[in-house]
């Protein structure tokens, strides 16, 4: 398979399947330092425990997004 030919048909897929594809070449590039990952693995599941606790409130990231670009609009 021409890598064309692959790109089209990865193209096509539903967004959640790209996504993995997408997440498998990049690892493939750039092997991951497993000390490295187990930190950010710690670190994610403290940040969904606050957020399932009720600890800490989500933003809505238009809210976040917004507040960027009032600050580096001016």
């Amino acid at each position: 398979m021409n890598t064309k030919k692959l790109i089209d048909e990865a193209v096509s897929l539903p967004v959640e399947a790209r996504a993995l594809v997408v997440d498998s070449l990049l690892r493939s590039l750039n092997q991951p330092e497993s000390e490295i990952d187990k930190k950010w693995a710690k670190e994610a599941k403290r940040r969904l425990a606050e957020l399932r606790s009720g600890h800490v409130a989500a933003v809505p990231g238009e809210e976040v997004f917004g507040k960027v670009w009032e600050r580096f609009d001016k």
